[in-house]
């Protein structure tokens, strides 16, 4: 086959253990997946229905690159979340088979422009330009399920210039790994290579150039870098 133009570059993560890397399809998002963060963003805690978004898969930042400060904010916050990478997908995938899905598990970041949110929250509007820019997706290497299983619990953590700023088990989600995969597929066709990142506790707030950042799925991945 050829191209009218270059074919677009494939954004990859690192598989911890393995020179192999993971090709990224499509980053889908949960939102407000642990009572806490929706309580500080003043949201009601919905335990029936999940709210997603989406952001582009070259907002993928990897291999603990330097992280650009987005242009159009002010307000750029961080939300650390475990990540979820798929190796199988499908529609109406049932939750006891959604783990099956899984490739492996990471840790990332879920950058928002929060300014430009709450603006587009103010107007009924929606979220993109708050979530889906560029470099919006930090993350770090995969781990795979055959070398760590399906972590049922495991505390979720970052670190800014050394300062903690948020903490949780990943056992305290509204909605588990399986219930999102599940509620997911309703949605859209999942495939290989789709990335979920699983919602963010407590604690997020601002980020600015030259923070350095540590976030942490304590035995499972670690992602480091700097705002710049």
């Amino acid at each position: 086959m050829t191209f009218a133009i270059p074919a677009p570059f494939v954004p990859s993560l690192p598989v911890a253990g393995d020179d192999m890397r993971f090709p990224i399809r499509r980053i889908y998002c949960i939102g407000r997946n642990y009572a806490d963060h929706a309580k500080e963003m003043g949201a009601a805690v919905e335990r029936t229905q999940p709210m997603f978004f989406m952001k582009p898969a070259d907002a993928i930042v990897a291999d603990d690159g330097d992280i650009a400060y987005p242009t159009a904010t002010a307000d750029l916050h961080h939300e650390v979340e475990m990540i979820v990478a798929l190796a199988r997908g499908g529609h109406d995938i049932p939750r006891e088979h959604a783990l099956d899905c899984v490739f492996g598990y990471g840790v990332g970041l879920d950058l928002t422009r929060r300014d430009l949110q709450a603006a587009a929250k103010a107007k009924g509007h929606p979220w993109d330009v708050a979530k889906g820019f560029d470099a919006s997706a930090p993350a770090s290497a995969l781990r795979r399920v055959a070398d760590i299983g399906h972590p049922r619990h495991a505390r979720i953590s970052l670190e800014v210039n050394g300062e903690l700023r948020q903490q949780a088990d990943i056992a305290e989600m509204i909605f588990d790994v399986a219930a999102i995969i599940h509620e997911l597929s309703r949605l859209w066709a999942l495939a290989p290579g789709d990335l979920v990142y699983t919602g963010t506790p407590a604690g997020v707030a601002a980020l600015q150039r030259g923070d350095h950042v540590v976030a942490s799925l304590d035995g499972i991945a670690r992602l480091e870098g700097r705002i710049v």
